[in-house]
């Protein structure tokens, strides 16, 4: 038994919207009993059972034991993280490389206030907008690159 909410098509709104595509919401299934008892669970036990089956299929392995005490020389973290490492890494006070590790976030937090000093969508006519994320995107890709040489060459980029 299913309920249908059957529209009225010599409605003349109702056209008028049907013609602009909207108005699909005066008639159509309902969600109770059609979605919510038969669609959604079939659809989770699929997703559980390709997950299950893909874990037995090609389950992970496990690596070696973690050692405190043997940490590699060169650990990196994660290739979104390789900026703000290299900060830390290259500045010789810790607390400094923390202090501008900060100013990341802070920066990104002004960059509302930098994009309404000026009313225009266009990029070329906000120059102090532009400027800021293109020094913003070109230090980033520099300390990106420069996290993945040694410590040595990383400020370098191993070119001198």
């Amino acid at each position: 038994m299913h309920i249908l909410k059957k529209p009225d098509l010599s409605d003349p709104k109702l056209r008028e919207k049907l013609a602009k595509g909207m108005g699909h919401n005066y008639y159509g299934e309902p969600a109770w009993p059609n979605d919510l008892l038969y669609i959604f669970p079939v659809v989770i036990l699929g997703t559980i059972a390709c997950v299950v089956g893909l874990a037995v299929l090609d389950p992970a392995m496990l690596g070696d034991k973690a050692d405190p005490f043997a940490t590699p020389l060169e650990i990196l973290p994660e290739w979104y993280l390789y900026p703000v490492f290299q900060i830390l890494r290259v500045v010789p006070n810790k607390l400094l490389g923390i202090t501008l590790q900060t100013l990341v976030p802070l920066g990104l937090m002004l960059i509302p206030f930098i994009e309404n000093i000026n009313k225009f969508q266009n990029p070329f006519r906000r120059p102090i907008a532009m400027i800021f994320f293109l020094f913003g995107t070109v230090m980033a890709i520099y300390l990106g690159i420069g996290a993945t040489f040694p410590i040595d060459k990383s400020l370098t980029l191993g070119l001198f």
